[in-house]
C-alpha cells in the first residue's frame, strides 16, 4: 500500500505519518529527510544558498523516485504540490491524504519554530494565509482523502485516517 500525506508546513504530515505507519505496520519515509540526506545540509540552508527553484527541481526527482519505489507511508514537504509532475505522480501512484489545517491552527503550532524557511518573514500569519490560498486548491486536486486536522489528538487523527481507508477498502 502506498499512502502519501500532503498539507501546509506544520499540518502534521511527519508526525501523523510516523504514527499511521506504526498503526498499519508499513514503512514510513519523509521526503524532506531524504532530500536533506542527498543535499548534505538542511533544507533551510539549501534554500538560502541555492534558492527555491533549485530545491523544487531536486524535490521533484525525489518525489518521482519515492512514488515509484516506496511502499508504505510517505510524508511530503508542504510545497510539493507546486509542481504539476509531483501532483500527478502522487495522485496516480499513491492514495493521497490531505491533512487540511487553517493558517491559524498552523501558526499556533509553529510560531516558535525557527526551522521553517517560508515562515522566517516579517508577518508569518500573513505568509500562512497566502500559502493556504495558493496551495489549498492544489492539495484538493491531488488528494483522494481530505482530513481536517482541527484540534483532535494525534490518535484521533490516525483513527480517522484508518477509518477512511477502511471505508474505501484500502486497509
Amino acid at each position: 500500500m502506498r499512502l502519501a500525506l500532503i498539507g501546509l508546513p506544520g499540518s502534521g504530515k511527519s508526525t501523523v505519518g510516523r504514527q499511521l505507519s506504526r498503526r498499519l505496520q508499513i514503512p514510513f519515509v519523509d521526503s524532506d529527510q531524504v532530500l536533506e540526506q542527498r543535499l548534505g545540509c538542511s533544507i533551510r540552508d539549501f534554500f538560502a544558498s541555492e534558492g527555491e527553484s533549485r530545491f523544487r527541481d531536486l524535490e521533484e526527482q525525489v518525489i518521482d523516485e519515492l512514488t515509484l519505489m516506496h511502499e508504505g507511508v510517505l510524508a511530503t514537504g508542504g510545497g510539493v504540490v507546486l509542481r504539476s509532475p509531483n501532483r500527478e505522480h502522487l495522485h496516480q501512484r499513491s492514495h493521497v491524504i490531505y491533512l487540511r489545517s487553517t493558517p491559524e491552527e498552523i501558526y499556533r503550532r509553529l510560531r516558535h519554530d525557527q526551522n521553517r524557511p517560508l515562515l522566517q518573514v516579517e508577518d508569518p500569519m500573513q505568509r500562512l494565509r497566502e500559502l493556504h490560498t495558493t496551495r489549498d486548491p492544489l492539495y484538493l486536486e491531488t488528494a483522494h482523502f481530505v482530513i481536517d486536522t482541527g484540534r483532535p489528538s494525534l490518535a484521533t487523527l490516525v483513527n480517522t485516517i484508518v477509518m477512511q481507508l477502511e471505508l474505501a477498502g484500502l486497509a
